[in-house]
C-alpha cells in the first residue's frame, strides 16, 4: 500500500523533540520549502529491514568464471533508445568493468576499464576487447555507466571518468561519453569502428551536487554512474547518476528524519547521497543541463550507486544499490537493491515495500553479490562479489551472478525465480 509522507509542518511538529537533542537545527521557511521539492528517503523509512522470501536472493555456492584471467564486476547491457535490450546482428552485447587478475581483488578499482561481452542466446558469453582507445579515454580509469544504440548503429557509451591520467587514481569523478560502431562477423567475433571523441558531459556544481572540496566524512563522494533514460511520456532524454547533496551546510532537515524516536548519532550528517539527473539539450547527446535531484537520502546513506529507471504502465521505478557500510550511523541496512515508486519521472518517489528494499543477499552470506541492475521484463543482473562455497570456504567472485527475475506491482516487488548467470533477453 503506498505510503503518503507527512507534510513538512506535520514532520516539524513530530520531530522537534528529536532535533533538540541532535546537531540538526530547524530550517528557515525558505530552506524548508526548497528542500521539500525533492523526495526523500528518510531515517523513518529505514528503521527496520526485514529479509523475507520475497526479497532475499538464494545462496550462491559456486559460479562459472566468464573470463578467468579478469575480474569482472559492474555490468550493463546495450539498449535501444527506448530502453529495450538491443541486438547487433542477432547478438546480445553487455558491457562490464574489468581488470586483469594481475591486480588484487581490492586493487581492481584503480585499474578498471570497460570491456564488452557478446552472446547469441543471452546466456553463454564471450569476452571481447576494450571498445575504445584507452589512451584517449578520460580519467585515470573508467567506471560504470550505460550504453545506448541509435537506429543507424551508433553506440553511445556513457561512463565515469574517475581521476585524471596525469594525476593517478584520485577520486575525482566526471560524467563522460564516447561513441563507436560494432559489427558481428559470423562466428569470428565483433569489430569496433568509427570511434568518436571522448567528452565530458557534466561535473559536480557544488549546488545540487557536492564537489570533492565540499565532502566531509570518511567515504568518498559521488558523481558517477551515468545511465541514459528516455522518458516514454515526453520523449525527453536524460542521464540519471549517483551524487551527493551539494553545499557546505550539512544540517539535517526535518524531512530527512521523519517521525523517529532517536537521537541521531553524530556524523550522520556526513551521509548525504542523492540520485541526480541531467537533461539532454542537443540531439547528439553531448550537452546536458544539471537539474535538481530526483531523490535525496541525507542522514540515511552516502552512496546511492548505479541509479536507473524502469517504467511499467504508468509506474516509474527508480532503482539504486547500496552497501551496508554506506548507511549512516544508527541504520543497519543490507547490501542490496533498493527501489522507489512514482507516477512520473519527477514524481513523489516513495520507498517500495515500505523501506525501499527490493533484493538483499542472504543473511548467512551478506556480501555474495552486488551491483544489481533491473532490466525490462523484471530481469535483475549483478556480479558475484564475496561468498562462501558449499564447504564454507571464503571465495572472491568477479564474474556474472545468476540473474533474478522480480515482479513489480505498484509499490511492491517480489523475487519470482532465478535464471542463468548473466542471462538477459529482450
Amino acid at each position: 500500500m503506498k505510503r503518503n509522507h507527512s507534510s513538512f509542518l506535520t514532520k516539524l511538529a513530530l520531530t522537534t523533540a528529536v532535533l533538540a537533542g541532535t546537531f540538526a537545527q530547524l530550517p528557515s521557511a525558505a530552506s524548508a520549502a526548497e528542500a521539500s521539492e525533492t523526495p526523500v528517503w528518510s531515517r523513518e523509512d529505514v528503521q527496520s529491514f526485514d529479509l523475507t522470501e520475497e526479497n532475499t536472493a538464494p545462496n550462491i555456492d559456486s559460479f562459472t568464471d566468464v573470463a578467468p584471467d579478469y575480474w569482472v564486476w559492474d555490468t550493463w547491457p546495450l539498449r535501444d533508445r527506448d530502453g529495450s535490450i538491443a541486438k547487433i546482428n542477432g547478438y546480445y552485447v553487455t558491457f562490464a568493468l574489468t581488470a586483469t587478475k594481475d591486480y588484487t581483488w581490492s586493487g581492481r578499482h584503480d585499474h578498471a576499464v570497460i570491456r564488452y561481452f557478446y552472446s547469441k542466446n543471452g546466456k553463454d558469453w564471450t569476452m571481447g576487447e576494450v571498445p575504445y582507445n584507452k589512451e584517449k579515454a578520460l580519467g585515470f580509469r573508467q567506471w560504470a555507466g550505460s550504453a545506448m544504440m541509435e537506429k543507424d548503429g551508433t553506440i553511445h557509451l556513457f561512463y565515469t571518468a574517475s581521476g585524471r591520467k596525469d594525476e593517478g587514481p584520485t577520486f575525482e569523478q566526471r560524467l563522460a561519453k564516447t561513441t563507436f560502431e560494432m559489427d558481428a562477423k559470423g562466428n569470428s567475433g565483433f569489430t569496433v569502428s568509427n570511434n568518436g571523441e571522448h567528452e565530458i558531459l557534466a561535473e559536480a556544481d557544488g549546488t545540487y551536487y557536492e564537489t570533492q572540496e565540499q565532502k566531509t566524512g570518511n567515504i568518498i563522494y559521488s558523481f558517477r554512474d551515468p545511465w541514459f533514460f528516455q522518458d516514454p511520456k515526453t520523449g525527453e532524454e536524460y542521464i540519471i547518476f549517483e551524487g551527493n547533496s551539494g553545499g557546505d551546510d550539512k544540517t539535517l532537515e526535518p524531512q530527512h528524519l521523519g517521525d523517529v524516536d532517536e537521537v541521531v548519532p553524530e556524523g550522520a550528517e556526513d551521509y548525504n547521497g542523492n540520485i541526480g539527473i541531467a537533461k539532454a539539450t542537443d540531439d547528439d547527446l553531448s550537452e546536458f543541463e544539471l537539474m535538481a535531484p530526483l531523490l535525496e537520502a541525507n542522514g540515511v546513506n552516502q552512496q546511492l550507486e548505479r541509479p536507473h529507471i524502469v517504467t511499467k504502465g504508468n509506474d516509474y521505478y527508480l532503482f539504486t544499490i547500496s552497501h551496508q557500510f554506506t548507511f549512516a550511523p544508527g541504520i543497519d541496512g543490507p547490501d542490496g537493491l533498493y527501489g522507489f515508486n512514482a507516477d512520473s519521472l519527477f514524481g513523489d518517489y516513495q520507498p517500495m515495500n515500505d523501506t525501499g528494499l527490493v533484493v538483499a543477499n542472504p543473511e548467512n552470506d551478506p556480501f555474495q553479490a552486488y551491483s544489481w541492475a533491473v532490466l525490462p521484463h523484471g530481469q535483475v543482473i549483478s556480479f558475484v562479489n564475496e561468498f562462501h562455497d558449499g564447504e564454507g570456504n571464503f571465495q572472491q567472485g568477479g564474474s556474472f551472478a545468476p540473474t533474478l527475475r522480480i515482479n513489480l506491482k505498484g509499490d511492491t516487488s517480489e523475487i519470482k525465480n532465478v535464471m542463468r548467470e548473466g542471462e538477459i533477453h529482450g
